[in-house]
């Protein structure tokens, strides 16, 4: 073997080990994520979706979880993870979105939300312009299939009892979207305020001593974490319930109509996965779902003595039976 050859060798068979030892003290990057009232189904499904990006938390991530019992815990939880010097915020909703972006206008903050644009947390979808971006739900625009949906399961309907959370910022889009479809299907509306998990049981009952027919739950992550809670107190109130997502039904939501939320709360990790490999929020074009999908619980409908018709079950996508 010639010198130079030896010396060559020699210098990387000490670089090596030196190089592997660096690489083992690197830190793992850290981001957090935000949320409330989505109980594990968040957390769990963004987990799927890092681990379909090539990460496993402990390994070459960190994930801080914070998730909120009510919205107003959310500011205190978002201070949190900005003094633990995340790189990231994932945010579970407009709430968690609003209360990041109120502290930090530099750290990338991925959202999922009904309308980014609407309430200012993006300039536009094509070009976010600041330190969002991430998933919109569409759920405004789809609220008004909800009542169509609703129409053609009941069809003699007439007063409806819509149920709200007035602070979460883009679920006012939804409200007014759903009066403008009730006004053209010739339905009553009363809406009834739900600010907190311990309003529910007063709103369902108000929904119920109304003589409403059904009650519809705009799309919030107060409902989603307390799905099964209020799908309980409308079947005792024999009152049939509309909502955005099907893992609702699954916990006895009579029907759902809206975005898969399980594959939109995964796809969050591709912009975690872009924004750590150097691309800035302002560039990432914000997603919008592509398919909306039809659920339907024959248990429900059954408890309540509905038959579901049968060109409305033929356009299902999901049937719990």
């Amino acid at each position: 073997m010639r010198r130079r050859e030896f010396i060559t060798l020699g210098g990387a068979a000490v670089a090596w080990p030196l190089a592997a030892r660096a690489q083992q003290t690197r830190p793992l990057p850290r981001i957090g994520y935000l949320s409330v009232g989505f109980g594990n189904l968040g957390a769990d499904a963004f987990r799927e979706g890092l681990r379909g990006f090539g990460y496993v938390e402990g390994q070459n991530l960190l994930v801080e979880y914070r998730r909120a019992g009510e919205p107003g815990q959310l500011d205190a939880l978002a201070a949190e993870l900005i003094a633990s010097k995340v790189a990231i915020i994932v945010c579970g909703g407009s709430q968690a979105t609003r209360a990041a972006l109120a502290q930090t206008k530099t750290i990338p903050i991925v959202t999922l939300s009904s309308d980014p644009v609407a309430v200012g947390f993006v300039a536009s979808l094509a070009k976010p312009g600041g330190n969002v971006t991430g998933v919109s739900l569409l759920a405004p625009e789809v609220a008004g299939k909800r009542l169509q949906l609703l129409k053609q399961l009941i069809p003699s309907i007439a007063r409806v009892a819509v149920l709200w959370n007035p602070d979460d910022p883009t679920v006012h889009l939804s409200v007014e979207e759903t009066r403008a479809a009730a006004a053209t299907l010739a339905l009553t509306l009363q809406i009834l305020e739900t600010r907190s998990a311990d309003a529910m049981d007063g709103a369902v009952l108000a929904a119920s001593n109304a003589r409403a027919e059904a009650v519809v739950l705009m799309p919030t992550p107060l409902f989603d974490g307390r799905a099964d809670e209020i799908a309980r107190l409308a079947i005792q109130q024999r009152l049939p319930t509309l909502y955005s997502s099907k893992e609702a039904v699954k916990v006895g939501i009579l029907m759902s109509y809206g975005a898969d939320l399980v594959a939109v709360i995964r796809r969050q990790a591709y912009f975690v996965d872009r924004i750590l490999k150097g691309a800035k929020p302002a560039d990432l074009p914000v997603e919008e779902p592509t398919k909306f999908e039809l659920a339907i619980n024959l248990n429900t409908a059954k408890t309540l003595g509905l038959t579901i018709p049968d060109n409305l079950l033929a356009t299902a996508d999901e049937v719990i039976e």
